[in-house]
């Protein structure tokens, strides 16, 4: 599981095997999160929250979101372009 970005202590990785749609894990302080990236909207929905309380979830939504083209462009190049 490459990490293809940190936030702080936070990794946010893309499982090798992972299925579509595009969506990156954050992983951390004992929690972790799923959000997917959408492309035409250009904006991060959160799928799964496992511990992170609702700032964090939007903190870091935030920060994703300003990276959505790098994150976007890591999860092809491990996946393939849909």
């Amino acid at each position: 599981m490459p990490t293809v970005m940190r936030i702080g202590a936070l990794r946010v990785v893309v499982y090798l095997n992972d299925h579509r749609p595009a969506h990156v894990h954050v992983i951390g302080q004992g929690n972790e999160a799923v959000f997917e990236l959408n492309q035409p909207r250009e904006s991060v929905t959160l799928r799964e929250n496992y511990g992170f309380t609702r700032r964090a979830i939007a903190a870091i939504q935030r920060t994703l979101i300003a990276n959505l083209g790098l994150l976007l462009t890591e999860w092809e190049g491990i996946h393939g372009a849909e």
